[in-house]
């Protein structure tokens, strides 16, 4: 597909308004509330200079180059809306792929740094970050240990393929499993004085790699992706991604706001309400922020984390995820998976039949992986047509 010719966002452009306090709002319609750009007059101090110096911090590369920014053009028209793009972080380095490894980048060589030869951490049943974490381990030379979390009561099977198949494959030095409501960070610490009983050394990473210093990642895909738009004269007028454990959200928020962007970013939350997870998403941010140095507030009004396409919980399947994975599959050959893309790429699809995005517009869509997972949910997602 050839780019349509750049365009530039402006005050006071149909369907933006300014408010008060110089914030530029897009309104959505259909949707609870406006989808705030995520820049502000009062953000200045932030995108100028050094203070989004990456090179700071120690980093490993598990990914040649930059990820592929692709057109979805069956996507597009058969929505009849935006013109959508995808950004394939579903293609990063280590087995499988997907945004953790970006995360793991920083939080690795920060382990390495300490001198840690064992990496603990925690994730769902199915967790894509914990596969990816032990991808890091093995590359590393590292042990790693495992603890499930079993957000929905009786999800653990230990015959279940997918990443739990995975697991095993990557040589899980120990694998714990817990029950929804367990205090994780104090089990964690309690595995980490395991290993140090034991004459280990080890580093404790959170869930989904989700700090400031993971999210970090994240700062550096916004500055990728900018780079990218810019080589190919592609002027972004929306940005949506999945918003979970918040360290992508957050990441690519303080990215964008560092670089005076002015694109919204929409997050589509899997699993909490929406003012839970915009609070989280949101001081996660602060805190990343911080640890760049930025003197600026990362203002509350930019995070919005849509809860509509959650479903009945965490993981739980949904009708749009089911019809949002299929569409991508069968249109673009995209696979998504069934615990976040999925409900994000529906979340990216109902705001496009609400009439949020409008023809002409360009949608950015943040693959952030997960498909070995769909073999755990084969029940879920097939329909057998076409079979002889």
């Amino acid at each position: 597909m050839t780019p349509l010719p750049p365009r530039r966002l402006r005050s006071g452009s149909p369907g933006r308004t300014c408010s008060s306090a110089g914030e530029h709002l897009v309104d959505i319609e259909g949707v609870t509330g406006s989808i705030p750009v995520t820049s502000t007059r009062g953000f200045a101090p932030f995108s100028r200079g050094p203070r989004i110096h990456l090179a700071r911090f120690p980093r490993r590369r598990y990914t040649p180059g930059a990820t592929p920014f692709e057109p979805l053009p069956r996507l597009s028209a058969a929505l009849g809306g935006p013109e959508i793009w995808v950004k394939r972080d579903d293609l990063l380095g280590l087995a499988g792929g997907g945004n953790k490894t970006r995360k793991l980048e920083f939080l690795v060589a920060d382990a390495l740094a300490q001198g840690a030869d064992t990496l603990v951490t925690v994730g769902a049943v199915q967790s894509n970050h914990c596969r990816l974490t032990l991808a890091a381990a093995a590359r590393e030379g590292l042990k790693c240990r495992l603890l499930l979390e079993e957000r929905v009561p009786g999800s653990y099977r230990p015959e279940a393929v997918g990443n739990n198949l995975l697991f095993d494959l990557l040589g899980a030095e120990r694998i714990e499993v817990t029950g929804a409501g367990t205090d994780l960070a104090t089990r964690l610490g309690e595995m980490a004085d395991a290993v140090r009983a034991e004459g280990g050394r080890p580093y404790v990473i959170p869930g989904g790699g989700s700090n400031a210093l993971g999210a970090l990642g994240y700062v550096a895909c916004a500055e990728e992706m900018l780079a990218q738009t810019f080589d190919m004269g592609l002027a972004l007028d929306a940005v949506v991604c999945a918003s979970g454990s918040a360290g992508t959200h957050a990441g690519l928020l303080v990215g964008l706001l560092g670089a005076d962007a002015q694109i919204p970013l929409v997050g589509i939350n899997v699993r909490r309400p929406r003012a839970e997870q915009e609070a989280n998403v949101h001081k996660l941010a602060v805190e990343t922020a911080a640890l760049l140095g930025a003197s600026a507030e990362v203002p509350r009004a930019a995070v919005t984390a849509y809860d509509d396409w959650v479903g009945p919980g965490y993981s739980v399947p949904t009708e749009e995820m089911v019809e949002a994975v299929r569409m991508l599959a069968r249109l673009e050959g995209v696979l998504l998976d069934p615990v976040y893309t999925g409900k994000a790429a529906a979340g990216l699809i109902g705001l496009v039949r609400r009439g949020a995005f409008k023809a002409g517009q360009r949608v950015l869509f943040v693959h952030t992986g997960g498909a070995p997972a769909l073999h755990a949910y084969n029940t879920v997602l097939a329909d057998g047509a076409g079979r002889a």
